[in-house]
């Protein structure tokens, strides 16, 4: 049975391994992955640039089996991404699957079944050859990523970008594709389109690359906070530690995607409350319940949470963009203050980052003009003079898969609606790696999602499935909706193969250590390799040791606080809802 996988990213190498770990005598997978650069690793090695780091953790960005090191920083570098892909092939011996300098030409559906791939090799002359090749396949795997096609939404009068530089430099406007290293930046007045992590970033590099100004401009506000917490000082006592935990380890399994009645998954009564409960921490340890230490840039009232747009964990520019509005009364800030790194910080620097609504329109003269709106960055910036020399799009990607006939009915990744996987009636196509989460990341969910692919091949998913309460929740009219609730989406996919764990199977098999971790860890893939059809002989060991650190890392009122109330709170209303739904049943039963 072969297998063509689009893409050496993260995504298609683990794809891979798990056709090749779970073939057999009755599906003997035989998968082979294109690639048309002449490396692994996709967008985080072609699309990356200097000082760029992970924003998710290493705990939850590796591969259920195969780790980093415990003495390792919890974020990696974009080249240390990239060299630990290349040991997980090596590892798992992967590379005689991996067709690098492939470049695929067209997929289409042979008329017996399965798929025709029309391929062209790169020669040694790095030219592509004139003539290609055809490989049948029986399935097809996308694994080609979210962020392949940058999009540049329309501005009128872009093309007056730089009209009054007196610099030579033609270079007015790129994609942030585009951006390698700060001296493209340097210099400059800097313009920077978008506040998603890579703008957020863009923003910094430009402060710390020598930019005369830096404009970052937002459509509609973000969600900024830390990929670690710093330091908070309360009633002039500082509380700092030298090994924060990620915050993308801190939600925890039990009763947050596990033990979940029906009911409270459907209402999404778990992300409102933390929402809710949320705010008022950070009001009380920031000043401010717009993000974490967010003084500008907040979301719309109905907009702001977890349950409905990505957490933005590119935290660095933050001190420079609250500089113009962080007004707090004195005694309010000695009693609770979140600190800022030095080095960004008064008297080492005083530049401040001028937020911006997204531009109307440039004139003729170079002249950058704003909508009017009650926001407080577009009242600030109403009055400034905003001339830029350089315009960096950081406004993401568009998704296109124009490798399928379109004259075959091939489905997008839009049309997959069963798990955003595959579309109901045509499993030889799937899409692996095409959701985002809103705090979490997108590898080891692609990692669930072969896992759910192939034993839906295999028959082996129980159906009907569960109604799908993961998605973010966002308008009809929204741009992206793709985003997922990581815990959730993980949670759901390994309840429809048979691994998510019980309590009890739990402790029966492996212990209280190991229920222990499950109960107060994260949504941690390695969990869901403990039992069902795809156990790994390593995870007990993984959750033993790197799960643990990251548990006992929170220390005692940490793990009271984001583990053990909200835990008992959540599992008291999935109990009540259990009890009223019991009840109903005797009612009906009585009538």
């Amino acid at each position: 049975m072969r297998v063509a996988i689009i893409g050496a990213g993260p995504a298609g190498l683990v794809a891979c391994k798990s056709f090749l770990e779970n073939a057999d005598g009755a599906f003997p997978f035989d998968p082979v992955v294109f690639e048309q650069e002449d490396a692994v690793g996709g967008t985080f090695r072609y699309r990356s640039y200097e000082n760029a780091t992970l924003v998710s953790s290493k705990q939850l960005t590796s591969f259920s089996d195969f780790r980093l090191p415990l003495d390792h920083p919890d974020h990696l570098t974009l080249p240390e991404y990239c060299d630990y892909l290349e040991a997980y092939s090596t590892h798992f011996k992967l590379w005689d699957r991996i067709w690098l300098r492939h470049k695929v030409l067209q997929i289409s559906r042979h008329p017996q079944g399965g798929h025709i791939v029309e391929f062209v090799r790169c020669k040694a002359d790095g030219q592509w050859d004139a003539v290609s090749e055809q490989l049948h396949v029986a399935y097809v795997v996308m694994c080609t990523g979210l962020h392949v096609v940058p999009s540049y939404p329309a501005i009128p009068g872009i093309e007056h970008v730089g009209a009054s530089s007196i610099t030579s430099d033609k270079t007015r406007t790129f994609h942030s594709v585009d951006y390698k290293r700060r001296d493209q930046l340097a210099g400059r007045r800097v313009m920077v389109l978008g506040t998603g992590e890579t703008g957020m970033d863009l923003a910094y590099e430009s402060v710390k690359a020598g930019a005369k100004e830096v404009v970052l401009c937002s459509r509609a506000g973000f969600l900024s906070f830390p990929k670690a917490l710093n330091d908070f000082m309360i009633f002039g006592f500082k509380f700092e530690s030298d090994n924060p935990v990620p915050i993308d380890s801190l939600i925890t399994n039990l009763g947050e995607s596990t033990y979940v009645h029906p009911w409270i998954a459907q209402a999404h009564l778990r992300w409102f409350i933390s929402d809710a409960v949320l705010k008022k921490v950070l009001w009380f340890l920031t000043g401010t319940q717009a993000g974490c230490n967010q003084w500008v840039g907040e979301l719309e009232p109905e907009r702001l949470g977890r349950a409905y747009v990505f957490l933005n964990k590119s935290h660095k520019a933050m001190p420079y963009i609250n500089r113009p509005f962080r007004k707090r009364f004195w005694a309010l800030d000695y009693m609770t203050r979140y600190i800022d790194p030095q080095e960004d910080s008064p008297p080492q620097t005083d530049f401040a980052v001028d937020l911006a609504p997204f531009p109307s329109h440039i004139t003729a003269d170079g002249r950058v003009h704003f909508p009017l709106s009650k926001r407080k960055d577009a009242v600030r910036i109403a009055g400034r003079d905003v001339r830029p020399d350089i315009v960096v799009y950081a406004t993401g990607y568009t998704q296109k898969f124009g490798l399928f006939n379109p004259a075959d009915g091939y489905p997008a990744a839009s049309d997959a609606d069963m798990r955003n996987v595959v579309r109901s009636g045509d499993q030889s196509v799937a899409f692996i790696g095409f959701v985002r989460p809103g705090v979490g990341a997108i590898p080891p969910i692609a990692e669930m999602q072969s896992l759910f692919y192939i034993a839906l091949l295999k028959g082996k998913v129980q159906q009907p499935l569960s109604p799908p309460h993961y998605h973010l929740l966002v308008k009809e009219t929204a741009r992206i909706k793709y985003g997922v609730d990581h815990s959730t989406y993980m949670s759901t996919l390994a309840r429809d193969i048979g691994a998510a764990p019980g309590l009890w199977e739990l402790w029966w098999r492996y212990g209280t250590h190991v229920l222990v971790c499950y109960c107060f860890g994260a949504a941690f893939t390695s969990f869901y390799r403990l039992v069902g059809p795809c156990v790994s002989p390593t995870a007990p060991h993984v959750v033993k040791t790197e799960i643990w650190e990251t548990i006992t890392r929170r220390g005692i009122l940490g793990n009271a606080v984001m583990g053990l109330i909200p835990m008992v709170f959540y599992l008291a209303l999935s109990g009540l809802a259990l009890f009223a739904e019991y009840f109903m049943r005797l009612v009906r039963l009585t009538d």
